[in-house]
Parts: C-alpha cells; structure tokens; sequence
C-alpha cells in the first residue's frame, strides 16, 4: 500500500500528457536541460576566474573604457 505499482505511474503519465501535451512537454524538458548545462558552465567559468590573478579582469575593463582625453605616464623616481 505504501508504494505505487507501474500501472500506477503509466496513469499519472498519461494524465500529465493530456493535460500538458507533448510538445509543451517536450518544450520545458528542453528549458530545463539548457539550465543545467548554463549552471554547469557558470561553475566551470567560476573556478576558472578564481584561479586567475585578481588583477586581469581589470585591465581587460579598462582597456574598453579608455577614451582619447586620456594619457598614461609611467612615474619615474628621482635620483638624489
């Protein structure tokens, strides 16, 4: 009593078939799917970052960003 037999479980399909339809179906398998594989990748990418020194993702920001008005000047120290 305490589980469900195949019989059981071919007649819950069957109504979450005619109610959804397989192609509404076939739609949120293919969703959920994309998910998984988007959060898989986003945990590759995210150790992958963390390996990396801190200070390369703030060079590559801010080579976009620069405009014309600005000038780089590399500071040199004065010898006494």
């Amino acid at each position: 009593m305490g589980t469900f037999s195949i019989w059981h479980w071919l007649i819950v399909l069957l109504i979450v078939v005619m109610v959804f339809g397989t192609k509404k179906l076939k739609n949120i398998g293919s969703d959920l799917g994309g998910a998984v594989k988007g959060f898989k990748d986003g945990m590759k990418d995210g150790s992958a970052s963390a390996d990396e020194k801190p200070a390369a993702p703030a060079q590559v920001a801010n080579a976009g960003s620069a405009d014309r008005t600005t000038i780089d000047v590399e500071t040199k120290q004065k010898s006494s």
